[in-house]
């Protein structure tokens, strides 16, 4: 009996491990290529059918990341608002030390509130100085907002820390990468360690080269399948063919089997309107989803694609999960650990990552001069619709002619 319960124990805390890691950073636009603050989310989880919403609250309206079957929605995992106001979070497993309280799980719940009723990172500070105790959350939240602010907030049930990455004693380098365990927890604790280093590897090069910027997030962050314990890489699979096989366990990568959707929100700088903030997502399996801006106005348009009523999936989501299972093809076991990297990459570039990066590239080229155009006239005049139904013709077609799904 004792065995069984350590046994439970031991199973339950694994899948809860697997289920809520994920990937974060905030690169304070101090830093960026355009003077815009990032705030990137990796997100990790056992519900693999994910969306976007629009929210409509008393004082803001957002869009937001959520599971597919969550209708209402109660929870969110990365969004922002009309004042250029935009949250996320990653668990964290280092920060409760003893505390037993059994309110726990309250993330998203906790960030659909914030969502609707912050415009600023102080206004979020105080947002959590109000909330009622305990809290229900320990975990690693990051903000930015349409005035510069950037910020993590390493947070439990009782207490926070602000971490400002605008701080160049706290980021010297412009940016704090955050996985699964809090810099302010208990040492040697939580999770992620080898996934931060591997995010912190490539941001530190990226620094180096002054490339921190929305396309290297989207282009190299989003879709990073390396592991910097093993030096293991999707790079030796360029040279194979696509019909030999080359199968690599990714579970500590960036990318893994528990991905399920890569978001970055690009904020804005001072002199512009918090209307051109950019929500980068790919929906769904993040190396067979393809990057799809969202904007956010009052009607709530959105790319058919990305989003659904009710508690139905979004198309982009589905075609990215019937595209995983070509990468990821064994499922006993083990065997959704391992990735065959010829079916990403290969010699004949005609892996999956490599078939959609052009539309990828067409979608950022498209998705900037339309941003020119916008920027060029009263923002309120521009047409959001339409250029939501190029963006739903562009996926639905590539898809259809590159993989007949």
């Amino acid at each position: 009996m004792i065995k069984n319960i350590i046994l439970l124990v031991f199973i339950t805390f694994f899948a809860f491990g697997a289920a809520f890691s994920c990937t974060i950073a905030i690169i304070s636009g101090k830093h960026t290529n355009d003077g815009k603050p990032l705030l990137w989310k990796q997100r990790d989880s056992d519900a693999f059918n994910n969306k976007i919403v629009h929210l409509k609250g008393d004082k803001y309206h957002a869009v937001a990341l959520i599971d597919s079957d969550d209708a209402e929605p109660e929870n969110i995992w990365i969004g922002f608002n009309n004042a250029g106001f935009a949250i996320m979070n990653s668990a964290s497993y280092n920060l409760k030390g003893e505390d037993t309280t059994q309110f726990s799980d309250q993330e998203g719940v906790f960030m659909v509130k914030a969502l609707l009723a912050c415009g600023t990172v102080d206004e979020f500070e105080l947002f959590i100085q109000n909330y009622s105790r305990p809290m229900g959350v320990e975990a690693n939240f990051g903000v930015i907002d349409a005035f510069g602010g950037a910020a993590y907030f390493e947070t439990d049930n009782y207490n926070y820390t602000k971490l400002d990455v605008n701080d160049p004693r706290i980021a010297p380098n412009g940016y704090l990468i955050h996985t699964n365990f809090s810099f302010t927890g208990e040492t040697d604790k939580g999770a992620g360690y080898i996934r931060f280093n591997t995010a912190e590897k490539l941001f530190q090069n990226a620094a180096a080269k002054k490339n921190l910027g929305v396309d290297f997030i989207i282009n190299e962050m989003m879709t990073s399948l390396e592991n910097s314990l093993t030096g293991e890489s999707f790079t030796e699979a360029l040279s194979q063919s696509g019909q030999q096989s080359n199968f690599m366990y990714f579970q500590d990568c960036i990318n893994r089997y528990s991905s399920v959707s890569s978001v970055v929100i690009q904020g804005v700088i001072s002199e512009e309107s918090p209307d051109y903030t950019v929500m980068w997502s790919r929906v769904g399996f993040p190396l067979s989803s393809l990057v799809i801006p969202v904007f956010l106005d009052k009607s709530g348009s959105l790319p058919k694609v990305v989003t659904a009523s009710a508690n139905e999936n979004a198309a982009i989501c589905d075609k990215a999960l019937l595209l995983k299972k070509k990468m990821v093809p064994i499922r006993r076991g083990s065997g959704k650990y391992y990735i065959d990297l010829t079916k990403v990459v290969n010699a004949e570039k005609t892996g999956i990552r490599q078939l959609l990066a052009p539309v990828d590239n067409e979608i950022i080229k498209k998705t900037k001069e339309v941003m020119k155009q916008w920027q060029s006239h009263d923002a309120s005049q521009r047409n959001l619709g339409l250029f939501n139904d190029w963006i739903d013709q562009k996926v639905t077609q590539s898809y259809l002619e590159l993989f007949g799904i």
